[in-house]
């Protein structure tokens, strides 16, 4: 008996929480856990009944943190139990430590990184706008550089990154770090805007494609026979998505182009990463956008602040940790995180 209470009351949550009207504005609450929200979340919303199977009833959204200038680039180590994170104009990387809920200052200075991920051997990488490179933290703390130069020119300010089987490492690289000199140092462009491929085993960078206007998130498929990028750019805007075919992309395509569920405007992807069913889930105004494999977007989760970078986590891959402006939150989802970060 309860087993079947438990499962009708959740069943009538989420069929409640349908009839949320859908707006761009969060739910008004008490982030301090005097007045906690109810169940449902009122701000995780199904805009297809196709998302539905990956809400849950419930539990609510967290605030972990806040303070931060510009919060960006959240990456799970699994071993650790912490997610590490961005403040890009602070020049530190935090880290949420799960066991205690913690949050320390895990890097500083942190070369004005953006995104940050492991690789297979649990070592951390970072896309460095300072230094305008992509490097690796070793485990004896030193710093190995795998990329910051394409044909003998300087990057621009490589952005996010993530890490395929082979071992290979690839990453976008948009003007954003450069344009000033708060997230970085302000410098003029010597390559256009493109994504590449480095080989940590052989030095080699490769470009992979510059069909973008500003590329900013990236991530693989699950079974990693696509890459999806997020062009944030002004004739841009949208989700692009290619075939992987070995070390080279090719088909590049609009998948989607980004628009807010109740003005019709367009927003745009700026940090993304899949679910083992292939969704792509990412930080767009309002919040967060969960779009399916076939380019609709299904769901949406808002938030009071704007969101840049999203990660999935905890011990089954199933947290989903936003970085939003000057905080850090977190979501249980009936979804588990595709890759290792």
């Amino acid at each position: 008996m309860p087993t079947r209470r438990l499962f009708l009351a959740t069943a009538g949550a989420l069929a409640a929480q349908q009839q949320t009207p859908i707006s761009p504005d969060p739910a008004d609450r008490d982030w301090t856990g005097a007045k906690p929200i109810k169940y449902p979340d009122p701000d995780v919303i199904a805009l297809t009944p196709a998302f539905r199977k990956y809400m849950i009833g419930n539990t609510s959204m967290k605030k972990l943190h806040t303070g931060t200038s510009w919060a960006e680039g959240p990456a799970w180590n699994g071993v650790g139990k912490y997610m590490v994170w961005s403040d890009i104009p602070a020049n530190v990387q935090l880290r949420f430590v799960d066991d205690d809920a913690r949050v320390t200052v895990f890097r500083n200075p942190a070369g004005y990184s953006n995104g940050n991920t492991f690789d297979y051997e649990g070592r951390q990488l970072s896309c460095e706008h300072g230094g305008r490179r992509v490097v690796r933290y070793e485990y004896n703390g030193t710093t190995t550089t795998i990329a910051d130069k394409f044909e003998g020119k300087r990057l621009n300010s490589p952005n996010d990154i993530v890490v395929h089987p082979d071992g290979s490492i690839w990453f976008t690289d948009p003007p954003y770090g450069i344009g000033g000199n708060y997230e970085g140092y302000q410098a003029p462009k010597e390559l256009k805007e493109a994504v590449y491929r480095a080989d940590p085993k052989t030095g080699r960078v490769e470009k992979l494609t510059e069909d973008v206007s500003a590329p900013n998130g990236i991530c693989f498929s699950p079974d990693y026979k696509k890459m999806y990028i997020a062009d944030t750019g002004a004739q841009g805007r949208d989700l692009k998505v290619w075939d992987i075919d070995g070390t080279k992309v090719r088909n590049g395509k609009q998948l989607v182009q980004m628009k807010a569920p109740t003005t019709g405007a367009v927003t745009a992807f700026d940090g993304i990463r899949c679910d083992t069913d292939g969704n792509i889930w990412g930080g767009a105004r309002p919040g967060v956008m969960i779009v399916s494999p076939a380019g609709e977007q299904i769901g949406m989760i808002r938030l009071p602040e704007n969101c840049a970078n999203v990660c999935f986590g905890g011990l089954r891959r199933n947290r989903l940790f936003m970085t939003a402006s000057q905080g850090l939150y977190a979501l249980y989802v009936n979804a588990t995180g595709a890759h290792i970060a």
